[in-house]
This record gives structure tokens, sequence and C-alpha cells, in this order.
């Protein structure tokens, strides 16, 4: 009944959808260095401004775990494929909003992303293959960094050149990629996305891991996207109410996203090599110091920029274990429990930072940024958890 991805090897996969993540994250980061421009061009305060942000990320994230439980049961290839598409279409015709609540609707693209990331991360990790996983989905997460790095200056070199209204150009690449993407997918019969000849997980099944390990590994991600969604929302904030130009905010941001490239294979390689637990504690640990100082310091000189890709690095080499521990966990469901990982934490962790804007414009950005980062502590403690060692006890046992 049910049979696994063939006649491609596992790296080919993961080359495929990491060229699909990078056109696809790029659209994720246009919104962020576009808020100052936004928020003058529609009078808005920085609270409306960080709802559109997180409109965006939370549509890009809170439906992940339905399309995970889609893509276990129903098949992959076109989830993998149309999201991207749609992603890119929606999120480019921001160019003809007229106002707050049309320009909300046009971000609500993001569920294309949503579509996107949990076949795409089963795609990649492909447990049923063994040993490995974290590295493939570091090629996998590679990818999306990449476009993450390339979304801020892309938006902002269209709306100086073009425009607003010449934001609908950004469309054509993902629209060129598509027919490539399926060409390069293996086709699949249902149940492909699992490592084995049972059936798909149920929801039921998931909600009880989450009373477990895997509810400590969901709070772990949950908490870093908030310090990372903080970060890229509120840096273009602060750099422009301090009277930065628009180019440094975007500037910023592509350094912070250029070393989560890098940081997503570190994270990979290294969840492969070492214990996982103990790595993602390290990991959130320096975090912290890291975003602080890039916040406090600012982009405007080599040393600050230099801060915001060690906090980038930092950040996003947390997620490779995150992902494949939590595949582990659940390998008769690995889109799904990749999209409560990613998806459902990354929802959570991006509507904390509505709470960052409302203080933003009662003290100020910058502080409110740099009291929102301590929460990374929490993460720490997930990760030093015990319960959580004995998960990872419990799955060498079972490899053996």
């Amino acid at each position: 009944m049910f049979s696994r991805v063939k006649d491609r090897s596992a790296l080919s996969v993961a080359l495929v959808v990491s060229g699909a993540h990078a056109v696809n994250d790029m659209y994720a980061s246009f919104v962020p260095p576009l808020l100052p421009r936004i928020m003058g061009d529609l009078g808005l305060s920085i609270t409306l401004a960080t709802t559109l942000a997180v409109a965006f990320s939370v549509a890009a994230a809170l439906p992940q775990p339905f399309f995970g439980f889609v893509a276990d049961r129903y098949g992959r290839r076109g989830l993998a494929v149309l999201g991207p598409v749609i992603s890119g279409v929606f999120v480019s015709a921001i160019a003809w909003a007229t106002g707050f609540w049309s320009l909300l609707l046009l971000l609500i693209g993001g569920i294309g992303s949503a579509a996107f990331h949990p076949p795409g991360a089963s795609y990649a990790v492909r447990v049923s293959e063994g040993r490995g996983g974290g590295a493939r989905y570091s090629v996998f997460s590679f990818g999306g960094s990449v476009g993450f790095a390339m979304g801020p200056i892309a938006a902002v070199w269209l709306a100086q050149t073009k425009g607003m209204e010449g934001l609908w150009m950004a469309a054509l690449p993902v629209l060129l990629v598509a027919p490539f993407v399926y060409l390069g997918l293996p086709k699949e019969e249902v149940g492909a996305s699992n490592s084995s000849s049972t059936p798909p997980a149920v929801p039921k099944e998931v909600l009880r891991q989450l009373r477990g390990p895997l509810g400590l590994i969901f709070g772990i991600s949950a908490v870093m996207a908030f310090v990372q969604r903080t970060f890229q929302t509120m840096v273009p904030i602060i750099v422009a109410e301090n009277g930065g130009a628009e180019t440094l905010g975007a500037i910023a941001l592509t350094a912070y996203f250029s070393a989560q490239a890098f940081g997503t294979v570190a994270g990979g390689l290294l969840s492969d090599r070492l214990d996982r637990p103990k790595l993602l504690a390290h990991l959130c640990f320096w975090a912290l110091p890291a975003h602080a100082l890039a916040v406090w310091i600012g982009p405007a000189g080599t040393l600050g920029l230099a801060l915001a890709a060690i906090a980038g690095f930092l950040g996003m080499a947390t997620l490779p274990p995150v992902v494949v521990m939590a595949q582990e966990m659940i390998p008769n469901g690995t889109a799904a429990s990749s999209g409560v990982v990613m998806g459902l934490a990354w929802a959570t962790g991006a509507l904390g930072v509505l709470g960052t804007g409302i203080l933003a414009d009662a003290i100020g950005p910058q502080a409110a940024t740099l009291g929102s980062f301590p929460v990374a502590l929490i993460a720490v403690a997930l990760a030093l958890h015990p319960s959580l060692g004995r998960a990872k006890a419990k799955e060498n046992i079972t490899r053996k």
C-alpha cells in the first residue's frame, strides 16, 4: 500500500528542495525591510507595522501541521511545488495594496510558505535513510537562509528603482523555477513520506507526543523563533527611528540572514555528531548575548554587522537538531512533526512579536527589543530538561 520515494538519491532530492526553499524564503524576508516605507505611506504605528509582519509569519507558519498531515497522507510533490508559487505571487502583490487591511489580506499569501515547509523538510531529512539526516536538513535549510538573505536587498532595490508598484516583478523567479522543481522531485505514492510501512500518524498521536519530549522541542523552537522574528522585524524600525537609511536596515538583515545559512549547515553537521540536547542548550545560551549586543551597538559599523551575523549564525544553528529530533520521534509522520516544530512553533514565536511592538510604542523600539531577548533562557532550560535527554538515549538504544 505504501512505497518509499525511489529513483532519486537522498542528496539530490535535498538539493532540489533546497533550491525551492531559497526561492520560497526570499519572499518571506521581503516585508521587514519595507516596514518603514509602508509605515510612512499608510501612516501606521509601530504596533500596526509589526502586526503586518506577524500576520505574514503566522500565515506562513500556523497551518504547517495541517499541511504536514496532508503531505504524509496524500503526497508531498504538489505542495512542495505550488507552495512557493502561491507565496511569491501574493507577496509580490503588495505592490497594489491601497490600505492596511488590503495589505494584510495580501500577506495571507504566506500560507503558500506554510504548504511548502513540511513536505520540503520531510523530503530533505528522509529518516528512512538513517544517519545523515541532520546534514541533509542543513542542505535544505541552507537554501532557505540564502533566500532570506537575498530578500531584503531585492525588496529594497525594487522599491527604490521601480517604486512599490514595481514589486510585481518579484514573482518572476518562482514562476520560472517551479517547473524545474516539479521535474526534479520524484514521483511518489500515498504515504511515501513515512519511514516504514505503518500508516501515517494521525493528529491524536502527534498531540500525545506533544505532552512529552516533542513538547520540549516545540518550546525550544518557539522561543528561538520569537528571538529571531523580533530581531528581523525590529531592526529596520530601530534603524529608521535613529535616522538611518532604509538600505542600512536591509544590509543588517542581509548580514543576519547570510550568517544563518552557515549556521544551519553547522547545526546540521553538529547534530549528527554531538549530543543534541546539550548542543541546543549551548546554542540558545550564546544566542542571547549575540542578539542583544547586535541591537545595542547597531548595524552602522563593522562591529555591529559582525554581531548581527554571529546572532544569525547561532540562532539558525538550533533548527536542524530541532527538526531531526522531531522527525525521529514520529517516524511515520515526518511532515506532520516538522510542521509542528517549524510552523506551529514559528507561529507561536511570531505572535510574541506583537507584544514587543506594543512595548516599543511605549518605551522605544530598541529598549523593547533588548527587553525581549532574555526569553532565550527558557529555551536553554527546556534543552536541559532530563526527559529530553532520556528520549535521546531511548532513540539511540532503538537504533542499536
